[in-house]
């Protein structure tokens, strides 16, 4: 009966915002979550530096009081726009529940032809691209800080994978399955819509073998590719519990039903940092307004912990061979607890690759050091303007 009620509740939540003008136009008072974590007394900002290995952990999402008060998440949806990429693939059927065989909700549903993702733009459109791509399980809001230090120079785009933040995240069987060439296709869509000129790729964490796989074959639309924390040993191929726990069978599908779990213990469990409430609330919302966030979730997991360690052996390959032409910078986070510097940094002696060392920052490097990492990326790109 419990797990019924469970997947019951799960239909009834609220789908998030299909597109950028009825979430403005929308006279309804956006709903909000207030729930608060431990340790809340920050003296030092966004972030608690050398915080407690246990911050983060330990919470277990029980429900929580919704309030009309203002959501840092609407005012970020506010910035971005959607932008329709990659055909819709599958039969067209109506996606429906896994366990039960119910007609899933609206945000489950796949669009009619192409992906809605949620893209969010600065700086001029005259200047040189950057796209910044985030990792698992993240958005595009991760670079928050990191945008307005580059559109002093440069166009920076960030967006959410499809099946994270506002991107749609259709039911898996139904038009999108979430396996990894699936996202190498469907990025390869998105830099054809938002760009015809050469870019800088920006990639975070488990998505960087992705980006370096499409960056193999269009070697020509690239100017710098920058890996943020990526994979790139075997030791790296292993996903930590904290994400592989959502690929266990029905384990997985609760405990991606929890937003704390599925979003504040994954950016908190990685790194000695605490996210300030209000940041935590933009991860939380795709996951209190719709079972599919949780749903996507488990398929990416799965799709991860079956296929990452032959993408990182194709990632060092390709970064090895003669053939590598794109001038390739690794900055590695070195608080990382999620994984270890050992053998990146011969890695990178061996495959002639720049490697920077960032000594605060853990996996989610964007998150810890924005500004810095604004200034890095905004280097690397001027450093070969004059080569």
């Amino acid at each position: 009966m419990s797990i019924l009620c469970h997947h019951f509740n799960l239909l009834l939540r609220p789908p998030i915002p299909s597109s950028v003008s009825t979430a403005r136009n929308s006279t309804k008072k956006p709903l909000s979550f207030s729930c608060r974590a431990s340790n809340n007394d920050d003296p030092q900002g966004d972030y608690l530096i050398d915080a407690p290995v246990s911050a983060g952990d330990g919470f277990s999402f029980s429900g929580g009081k919704y309030s009309d008060g203002p959501s840092p998440s609407d005012e970020w949806f506010k910035q971005g726009k959607i932008v329709k990429a990659h055909p819709v693939g599958g039969s067209g059927g109506k996606a429906k529940d896994p366990i039960f065989g119910l007609t899933m909700g609206a945000a489950s549903q796949a669009p009619p032809d192409f992906f809605r993702w949620f893209c969010v733009e600065s700086g001029s459109a005259d200047n040189p691209s950057v796209v910044l791509v985030h990792g698992f399980p993240s958005q595009a809001y991760s670079y928050r800080k990191v945008l307005p230090v580059l559109s002093k120079n440069f166009r920076a785009i960030a967006f959410d994978w499809l099946g994270f933040g506002f991107s749609d995240k259709p039911q898996p069987g139904y038009g999108f399955d979430y396996t990894l060439d699936e996202y190498v296709s469907s990025f390869e869509s998105l830099i054809n819509d938002v760009t015809d000129n050469k870019v800088t790729l920006v990639v975070q964490g488990y998505f960087a073998p992705v980006v370096v796989k499409y960056a193999s074959t269009h070697q020509d639309k690239i100017n710098d590719i920058i890996l943020l924390n990526p994979p790139l040993t075997a030791k790296h191929s292993n996903l930590p519990s904290a994400l592989s726990i959502f690929s266990n069978f029905l384990l997985g599908e609760i405990f991606s039903q929890d937003p704390i779990r599925a979003s504040d213990k994954a950016l908190t469990s990685c790194g000695p940092y605490r996210i300030k409430e209000d940041d935590l609330m933009v991860y939380r919302r795709p996951y209190l307004t719709s079972g599919s966030s949780g749903f996507a979730l488990n398929a990416i997991s799965r799709s991860m912990k079956k296929e990452l360690k032959n993408y990182v052996e194709e990632t060092t390959a390709i970064l090895l061979d003669k053939s590598w032409k794109v001038k390739t910078t690794v900055c590695w986070g070195q608080r990382d607890r999620w994984l270890t510097f050992d053998g990146v940094e011969n890695f990178c002696k061996n495959s002639k690759q720049e490697l920077i060392q960032i000594p605060n920052a853990g996996h989610h490097v964007q998150e810890d050091c924005g500004e810095e990492l604004g200034q890095i990326i905004s280097g690397i790109i001027r450093k070969r303007s004059f080569l």
